[in-house]
């Protein structure tokens, strides 16, 4: 029976324009080409091999395989993406050198094969299938080098061993003593331009390495959770398309929440929400340059209709989104169906015009440059807002069921306008502040009088609903009320009664299982790791800095053995769910590990309550936490 990896045992290489992920068996079974959004041409991570793969590890049996004698242990070199592994035979031992270098022009995926000890059989087997692999290409040589051609790509593998073609794969078969290596180099260009060059393996490693070593160097975190923070900020990196600036929420597509279930979605694209929050934890990192990047980004793909503002764009600012199924993949682990595109674009949510303002508000605090444009796109987001904030929506979670009036979406319309009057205040705006201060407290009172249920003394999914939701945990975060207030206190602990699992994670809400459950579909999930670092940051925000310690060691405990995190834990079946890697979820794993640092230096905490500057960013930021609010926000 044909192994099947989990999600955690792929490792992520990439070029910030797309990105590849290698199991720790030595095969590349996702990969899109040119893009992160473009069909893929090794689909094997959401059907078999058949779908697409390349492997290069120790001959047969390969690791991980029954009857193999190979032992593989893998890293990433130092602070980069540069994913080393090496394993060992009873005849010697090897070590694969796996990245993408950085480019301007066609990707490329390089793997040095390298002898330490002994000698070691090798096999390199590539099964190109284009199209999400439901084309088989046209294999053959051109000038001695081998290429897989199919419609517009074209695939060009060089190495300096032989090349065969065997049931559509490019196979080489060789053996690597100690001090020898063999490279092999995968090119895409278009199938009617000529040939790409071979590049130098050796010095695109050494380039590849200092690219990322050197952009490392640039973070300012230098808390006791470096290590985890640092490997975070990369993965974030990788995830951004530099050529736009965009950042996608994850480099998968349909990767299950639920192991044979259907809650399965594309997130190769950039959600205002994930990009406004991974934003933030580059910011608070030290990274500008990402934030100026995105700045622009959003100008072009906002252009000059804010009033039509989607909750997500391609990553070059597409609007054109529409979601079908590829009926051909079975999906990972016979989950499907498996979606490219993704529907929710079309959806209302409120609360992306608050992660977006706080994050052109942070940017504002972090010293990036003012920009005239982005005033004006800022203004007419906030007149938009004020006209619909009354207005049921979709929600943080994409519901695909009614319209509701969500929490969280409005406390962050609040958010929204409570940043503008900050900017303004400081000259930084110019815009009406009275309507503005009135509006920030009537939408205040909206929330503490119709979302707030006295008899449990919480905080609700929406108006009039029984559910509880992990989105407002970051009711404290985010400055709407102070980590002392009971309301949040009470919060805090029934989201923790309620939604918790024995080991103490949360869900993000309620699912119904074989029922229609309020989001409109059937079936469970994992927890959500994104909620979970949230109740991180309220432990520690109300008091309770032992609890959100113990809570984030065991979280960074769940981190795959390459340090990288999915979007949700299964407790039950130990293993991680959902697209991968997840920016949310390494967003959040920053934000916490700078809280509790911050916390954990400051005399102020005692008694239960922090006293923490303001004003406050949102879990975008929860560093600067509003503790204390004026009489009209009380």
């Amino acid at each position: 029976m044909e192994r099947l990896p989990r999600i955690e045992q792929y490792g992520l290489i990439g070029d910030m324009q797309t990105s590849a992920h290698v199991c720790d068996d030595g095969s590349i079974d996702w990969l899109c080409l040119t893009r992160f959004d473009s069909p893929a041409v090794f689909a094997g991570l959401l059907g078999t091999q058949k779908h697409g793969t390349w492997q290069i590890a120790p001959a047969s049996p390969p690791p991980g395989r029954s009857g193999s004698e190979a032992e593989a242990k893998r890293r990433y070199c130092g602070d980069s993406l540069v994913l080393e592994s090496v394993w060992r035979i009873r005849t010697g031992s090897v070590r694969v050198l796996d990245f993408m270098p950085p480019r301007d022009g066609a990707p490329q995926v390089i793997r040095i094969v390298e002898g330490l000890t002994g000698e070691v059989p090798m096999i390199s087997a590539m099964r190109p299938r284009p199209g999400y692999g439901s084309v088989s290409p046209w294999i053959h040589e051109v000038g001695g080098r081998v290429v897989a051609e199919a419609g517009a790509d074209a695939l060009w593998l060089d190495t300096c061993v032989q090349q065969v073609e065997k049931d559509g794969a490019i196979v080489s078969a060789f053996a690597v003593a100690a001090g020898q290596s063999v490279a092999f180099v995968l090119s895409w260009c278009p199938s009617h331009a000529a040939a790409p060059e071979v590049p130098d393996p050796e010095v695109a490693l050494t380039e590849t390495l200092t690219f990322w070593q050197e952009w490392a160097q640039e973070c300012t975190y230098d808390g006791p959770f470096r290590e985890p923070v640092v490997r975070s900020l990369i993965a974030l990196k990788a995830m951004t398309y530099g050529p736009s600036g965009g950042i996608v929420a994850a480099p998968t597509t349909s990767l299950p929440e639920e192991i044979g279930g259907g809650r399965n979605w594309d997130y190769r694209f950039t959600w205002l929400r994930d990009a406004s929050t991974t934003l933030a934890a580059l910011l608070g990192t030290g990274y500008r340059q990402e934030a100026q990047a995105w700045r622009r980004w959003l100008l072009r793909a906002v252009a000059g209709d804010p009033e039509n503002l989607q909750i997500m764009y391609g990553i070059t600012g597409e609007r054109d989104l529409r979601e079908r199924q590829l009926a051909w993949l079975p999906g990972y682990e016979d989950s499907a169906p498996v979606r490219v595109g993704n529907g929710a674009a079309e959806q209302l949510q409120l609360d992306v015009y608050g992660e977006v303002i706080e994050t052109l508000y942070l940017a504002h605090q972090s010293g990036v440059a003012h920009c005239a444009d982005t005033a004006v796109l800022h203004q007419r987001l906030v007149e938009h807002l004020t006209q619909r904030w009354q207005e049921p929506d979709e929600g943080i979670w994409e519901i695909r069921g009614a319209r509701r009036h969500f929490v969280h979406s409005k406390v962050m319309a609040w958010v929204a306008v409570d940043r503008t009057i900050r900017l303004a205040e400081v000259g930084a705006l110019d815009v009406d502040l009275p309507p503005l201060v009135e509006l920030r407290a009537t939408i205040h009172h909206e929330v503490c009088t119709k979302g707030f249920d006295p008899a449990r003394n919480t905080f609700t999914q929406s108006y009039g609903s029984q559910d509880l939701d992990a989105a407002t945990l970051l009711i404290p975060c985010v400055g709407f009320l102070p980590p002392h207030d009971p309301r949040v206190i009470g919060t805090v602990d029934a989201v923790r009664r309620e939604l918790s699992t024995p080991d103490g994670l949360v869900y993000r809400y309620p699912t119904r299982g074989k029922r229609t459950g309020a989001d409109g579909l059937a079936g469970d999930e994992g927890t959500f790791l994104l909620c979970n670092f949230w109740l991180v940051d309220a432990l520690a925000l109300t008091g309770r800095l032992g609890e959100a310690h113990a809570l984030f060691e065991h979280l960074l405990a769940l981190r795959s053995d390459l340090g990288l995190l999915a979007e949700e834990y299964d407790p039950v079946q130990q293993r991680q769910l959902g697209n991968f890697p997840q920016a949310f979820s390494h967003m959040g794993l920053i934000q916490s590990a700078r809280l509790l640092h911050q916390l954990a230096t400051q005399s102020s905490c005692q008694r239960g309550t922090v006293e923490v500057p303001a004003p406050r960013s949102t879990s975008l930021n929860t560093l600067q936490t509003c503790t204390s609010l004026t009489p009209q926000h009380a």
